[in-house]
């Protein structure tokens, strides 16, 4: 359960002693905010001003006993689950209650232990139930609630937007967030767009664990005390810290070494961590995010990653689709970075022209969004005046991917270039598809046709002549 507790527990007895100890017994283990009421005929009229994580009540109390609240509650305020704890042995009372809509029966004096496991699980259910309602009704809305929080991410793509809804549904969850994806995706943005939502008064701290052995991710991450090792002549307080009420991003989760994986898993599990040096424990309330463009299962399965950390970190997964499969937002992400470019370097803004929309939509682009940025930013340096932007800078990149020359395809996508299936086709019908094929793709533009069909235009040219003699 995360340590931020978002509601209170509320405490429904007579007998102050009772009250007094079980709200002592949950500061101790963490669950601070607890509201203790005496008398059963406050609890409504508290409800109505606040809501409440969790109600603990008990049974017999006089003017209202907790059997006529029972069925109310659950009645009216069914998403608060009611813990019944009373000194009644009896299997019928158990029953009646456990029929009437009650989470848990205990029977006092009950065992602290049993006590405070049953009051973090039905807090964790109702965390659940509000997230599970959160998501339905924003998967079923049409835009989102906080476009602002999405400001830095250029998009009008469909799943994007369903992405986003899912995003402003878990910003509220205390729990981890993995955000997987191809390099140059925008995972750092979706990161901050989730810090954003979630309110957190803290900051959002960064670290790239790629490259880091153990005793640097650790005295990173956790600190030491002073004299914890050679040259350590001051206390160091680490990202964690940073972060405290925040929320800390681990970039290139896929990289980190398996003894530093133990101790992150061992953070996520207690919300506790020992800077170096230390036996003494320092909590955390940091929210965590890892992100990675590697196929965790493949690194599972190779015995590189552990399953235990990749089920604690996956407690939302998100998922980014790459660009190819967002063709829909290339006009507008080139756009952004033409005016971005310009204004960078300190130059008007020339236009794209309609051929330049053919040519990258004809493209896979491997580097993904960062890789369009690049190539923009690349060709806007090159452009020497002018109201259009030139398409030579952009061409040379994808002639060299064409080529073999640029970067290796995911291993899933590499495949034949062509299938086919039933009867085989001559040279002359295979040549005539080819041309009719790429000129379809080009949008009829030849020297883009050309550059597909890895021919001179001068020789498309012909070829277009013979298939219209023939």
């Amino acid at each position: 359960m995360e340590s931020r507790q978002k509601w209170p527990v509320v405490l429904v007895d007579d007998e102050e002693e009772i009250l007094f100890g079980a709200e002592y017994l949950l500061n101790t283990h963490g669950i601070t905010a607890v509201n203790a009421l005496n008398d059963g005929r406050e609890l409504l009229p508290f409800l109505e001003r606040q809501t409440a994580g969790v109600i603990i009540l008990d049974l017999f109390m006089p003017h209202v006993s907790g059997q006529e609240l029972l069925p109310r509650l659950t009645r009216e305020y069914p998403e608060i689950p009611v813990v019944v704890m009373t000194a009644s042995q009896e299997v019928e009372t158990a029953v009646s209650c456990m029929k009437e809509g009650a989470f848990d029966y205990l029977v006092k004096p009950v065992e602290e232990s049993r006590f405070v496991s049953a009051v973090r699980r039905a807090l964790e259910i109702r965390q659940l139930r509000q997230e599970i309602g959160s998501l339905r009704s924003s998967l079923m809305g049409e835009g989102v609630d906080h476009p602002e929080a999405f400001a830095a991410i250029v998009t009008r793509n469909h799943r994007m937007q369903r992405l986003f809804r899912y995003l402003e549904a878990i910003a509220d969850s205390g729990e981890p967030v993995l955000i997987t994806g191809e390099t140059g995706t925008g995972k750092e943005l979706i990161a901050q767009a989730i810090h954003r939502l979630s309110g957190r008064a803290g900051e959002l701290v960064s670290l790239n664990v790629a490259g880091l052995d153990d005793n640097l991710f650790s005295d990173t991450l956790f600190g030491h005390v002073r004299g914890a090792f050679t040259g350590a002549d001051r206390e160091r307080e680490g990202l964690i810290a940073k972060a405290a009420g925040g929320t800390l991003f681990l970039d290139e989760i896929g990289d980190l070494k398996p003894a530093s994986q133990v101790k992150l898993l061992r953070l996520l599990q207690a919300q506790s961590y020992y800077p170096i040096g230390s036996d003494v424990p320092r909590t955390s309330d940091a929210r965590i995010l890892a992100a990675t463009n590697q196929p965790l299962h493949r690194r599972m399965d190779r015995g590189k990653f552990r399953q235990d950390l990749y089920f604690r970190l996956s407690s939302h997964p998100v998922e980014l689709p790459p660009l190819r499969e967002r063709r829909d937002d290339l006009p507008l992400l080139l756009q952004h970075f033409i005016d971005e470019a310009a204004q960078t370097l300190g130059r008007p803004a020339p236009r794209a022209p309609g051929e330049l929309h053919t040519l990258l939509s004809l493209y896979d682009f491997p580097g993904n969004i960062r890789e369009l940025r690049a190539l923009v930013f690349n060709a806007l340096a090159q452009h020497r005046g002018g109201a259009m932007l030139a398409l030579d800078s952009f061409q040379q990149v994808i002639k060299r991917d064409r080529d073999g020359s640029g970067p290796t395809p995911p291993a899933a996508e590499q495949g034949p270039a062509l299938a086919i299936p039933g009867r085989f086709p001559t040279l002359k019908e295979a040549d005539v598809f080819l041309v009719e094929e790429a000129m379809r793709r080009a949008n009829h533009n030849q020297g883009i046709a050309a550059m597909l069909l890895g021919i001179s235009r001068q020789s498309l040219n012909r070829r277009l002549q013979v298939m219209q003699r023939d």
